[in-house]
This record gives C-alpha cells, structure tokens and sequence, in this order.
C-alpha cells in the first residue's frame, strides 16, 4: 500500500496547497502508517487517501469565504477535514473538536509534527454552546443533517456559516432538516458541488448561514 501523490493528482494538490504541499504529503504519510494502527481509518483506504479523503477535504476550502478566521471541524477524528482545512488556509485558526481521547491524542500528535496552530479540544459540540463560537464551523460524515444541525448551528457565529460534507443525499437532508435549521437561525442552505471535473467523486457541501443579529427572518429552505 502506498500513500504516495499520484502523478494525476498532483496539478490539483498544487493547486489546492501551493507551496503547502509538502505540508500535506507529511500529513498523509502520517494517517497512512497510523490511521489503521489505530483506528482512525480502515486498511483499504490507505491506496485512496489522496482522491477520496485529503483532495476531498481540500476542495473544502473552495467553499470557505476569504473574510473568515476561524473555524471549528466537529467530530474531527483522524483530522479530516480540519487538518486539510488548516494545510490549505493558514489565514484560518483552526479548533479540532473530538469526543474520544484516542483520536484527540493523535490530532494533538499531528498539531506537534506539522505546526499548524492548531487547537484540539476533547469535548462534544454541546459542551462549547454558548462559550464558543466559530466564522465557520464544518464536519464530515459525523450524522445526518438534522440531527448535527443542532450540535453544530449553536456554534456558529451570528453571520457566519455552516459548511458540512454531506454526500449524494444531500438536498434531502436539508429538506428534512428544514425545521431544524430555521429553529436554529439557519437561513439559506444550499448544496455545492466542487472538484466535479478534477476528481472521481466530486466533494459535496452543505452550506447554512446563520441570521445575524437585527436581520430579516429568512427562509430555512433558501
């Protein structure tokens, strides 16, 4: 099994991470020799780490505004997409979110290998509402729609935004979560498609803003 940047992929990664790029390689060289060590990804995923797990979380960052600085990825685990997020927008700090004390331990590993400036807390998405808060808050393949809505919405600041990796269900998730979000402040969710001629499976994102203060009540279906 290799880790390696195939040489198809590598016009896409250059221009995903720029000079970062080393950045990445190191990174996923790290998850390809930990991950299924310990339990962050399965062994079969190692030959498709690049295409299906850290290009796509990379084009990611294609649906996060240049005026954001801070961003909160909920249920990080192995660090995808946070750590890809963090490789690709310096200009970002970055707050890993992770319930379990193993993956926690291997995000806080990763922060002292790469340097990325990263924050790692242990703790549920709950335990932050109301003590903190995030221009973006993102997540990947951590639940459906509405139920991570409502770990995720408290933590986003008032004009900020939800931007979720959702797959081909998605325009579904946010017909069922509609109540959920208008609930929450979430106005205006829409579906995007990005990397649709770059990769083989394109990355899906939700995105929900949150209403600022003093704004008109939108509509939670957009």
């Amino acid at each position: 099994m290799s880790a390696q940047l195939p040489d198809s992929l590598r016009p896409l990664a250059e221009r995903l991470f720029g000079e970062r790029l080393p950045l990445a390689e190191r990174y996923t060289g790290m998850l390809a020799v930990a991950g299924p060590e310990r339990g962050l990804i399965g062994p079969r995923e190692v030959d498709r780490l690049w295409e299906r797990h850290v290009l796509n979380c990379a084009l990611l960052v294609e649906a996060i505004g240049p005026d954001a600085r801070t961003l909160a990825d909920v249920g990080s685990g192995a660090g995808l997409p946070g750590v890809v997020v963090a490789i690709a927008r310096p200009d970002l700090q970055v707050t890993l979110i992770e319930t379990m004390q193993r993956r926690a331990t291997w995000l806080e590993e990763v922060e002292a290998e790469l340097g990325l400036g990263m924050e790692v807390l242990r703790a549920r998405a709950e335990d932050l509402h109301g003590r903190r808060t995030f221009d973006v808050v993102t997540a990947r393949a951590v639940a459906a729609l509405d139920k991570l809505a409502k770990w995720t919405l408290p933590l986003v600041a008032e004009g900020g935004e939800l931007a979720v990796m959702k797959g081909s269900s998605a325009a579904e998730e946010i017909d069922a979560a509609t109540k959920t979000l208008r609930r929450l402040g979430g106005v205006d969710p829409r579906v995007e498609i990005h990397g649709g001629s770059e990769v083989e499976v394109p990355t899906t994102v939700v995105r929900v803003q949150r209403r600022a203060a003093g704004s008109r009540k939108g509509d939670a279906r957009g």
